[in-house]
């Protein structure tokens, strides 16, 4: 992470008053004094414009205490991908309490708010996720934790909706500042591939859009700092089900059987050291087996094995070259047994691809109403997000807003830290007018 500090000016004033011809250069105590006093409040009266950032005239629009209260609602009612009635119901009913802002359904569990402004322009979208995750919630953390067991925002998803909301509220007042269109996209199922984008994508509701921004809380970054991500700012997600189907047989008789458990740990392993050796070093290739299950008992050879990985990689030419060297490793290693086999190979999300011009636009929006010692560059996701999808449309920008230290997204206790929130909404709005008033 770097973070840049403004430079704080070096201020250097020459004082010399001529009387009767002669130079006076202020030689007295009270004459030095008196000066000395007049050199701090000058100092003191031009620092803030080099130091701090004055806040925009539209900060007084944003609905702080707000953005907290929708954010615990949700946080306390989540809901599944794919499952968002509630979740998408409550969006709906607060969009329409907003000034200027048409509200439609792109499907039947995702919600589009619209703001056109007084003057015509292009069409931009900001988009935020409304889906929680298959997680139980640390119940200690606080008192608005998941009523819903075994389902919580711990992802962050809810934050993501609240800010949105603020950002709507707060543009809603200005609609004669606004040149063009705003979509606010409030999207279901991002967590579960195919995921909620393609649906919205393929829907025709948001066809117009110019470009597309959205952002992600992420913790072990500085509360309310921006961070702007890469061009790649993410990993493709790929995912592969694969059943070995093998020929059982007592323990104590390996050779009248044909043993899943041992073609499969074959698999494992020969898939991590063909793709060190087929895959280019610069380039980002994970991939891991999260399942791996077969048997009953210790002293009997199962009649199959079950395996499931998730893959992840940097670029599309190297994500076919591991789909490839993947497929052929299972192939080759459960006919050279004598099994036979069945593979699912689910392709996932695309990496996300920003566009150079509207990470620029992030970057400078972002300086402008926090200070360039509040915005760093950040590497780029290992996680996927099917925001990347959008590309599909226009050009995408997506970038992350700090939330302090704590565990990190998914975990059972992640917490983001609400004073951050503030932060998110400003750079949300400025990001949009500055896109739109260009």
């Amino acid at each position: 992470m770097n973070s840049k500090k403004p430079k704080q000016p070096i201020v250097s004033h020459d004082f010399v008053f001529k009387e009767r011809g002669k130079a006076d250069v202020f030689t007295s105590k009270w004459s030095l004094r008196y000066l000395g006093m007049a050199l701090v409040l000058f100092i003191t009266s031009i620092t803030p414009s080099f130091g701090q950032v004055s806040p925009p005239s539209w900060e007084q629009f944003i609905p702080e205490k707000q953005i907290i209260e929708w954010r615990r609602h949700m946080h306390a009612h989540p809901e599944l991908s794919f499952q968002e009635y509630e979740t998408s119901q409550y969006v709906e009913d607060i969009l329409k309490t907003f000034d200027h802002i048409e509200v439609i359904r792109p499907t039947e569990t995702s919600v589009l708010g619209i703001l056109k402004g007084s003057k015509p322009g292009k069409t931009v979208a900001f988009r935020a996720d409304i889906d929680g995750i298959p997680v139980l919630e640390d119940p200690t953390l606080h008192d608005f934790t998941s009523k819903n067991e075994g389902v919580s925002h711990t992802c962050g998803h809810d934050a993501h909706t609240a800010l949105l909301l603020g950002t709507a509220a707060t543009l809603s007042q200005l609609k004669d500042e606004i040149s063009g269109t705003i979509y606010f996209i409030f999207q279901h199922a991002e967590e579960v591939p195919p995921g909620g984008a393609i649906d919205i994508v393929n829907s025709g509701k948001i066809d117009e859009v110019d470009a597309f921004f959205g952002m992600h809380i992420i913790p072990d970054f500085p509360v309310g700092h921006v961070g702007i991500l890469p061009k790649i700012g993410s990993t493709t997600s790929d995912v592969f089900e694969l059943t070995i189907l093998g020929k059982g047989t007592h323990g104590s008789m390996p050779h009248l059987g044909i043993d899943p458990v041992v073609i499969g740990a074959e698999i494992v392993t020969s898939i991590q050291s063909h793709l060190t050796r087929q895959t280019p070093p610069d380039e980002t290739t994970v991939v891991s087996i999260g399942k791996f299950q077969a048997g009953e008992v210790a002293n009997v050879i199962p009649e199959k094995a079950e395996l499931a990985a998730t893959i992840r990689t940097s670029s599309q030419q190297t994500r076919e070259l591991v789909e490839k060297s993947i497929k052929s490793t299972i192939e080759n290693t459960v006919n050279s047994y004598g099994a036979s086999y069945e593979l699912d190979y689910q392709p996932g999300y695309p990496a996300i691809e920003n566009d150079d011009s509207l990470n620029q636009l992030v970057r400078e929006s972002a300086t402008k109403v926090l200070g360039e010692a509040q915005v760093f560059d950040a590497p780029a996701m290992m996680a996927s997000e099917d925001f990347a999808n959008y590309r599909r449309i226009a050009p995408i920008a997506y970038f992350i807003l700090g939330i302090g230290d704590g565990p990190a997204n998914h975990n059972p206790a992640f917490n983001p830290d609400e004073a951050s929130f503030t932060n998110g909404v400003r750079v949300q709005v400025q990001t949009l007018l500055d896109y739109l008033n260009q």
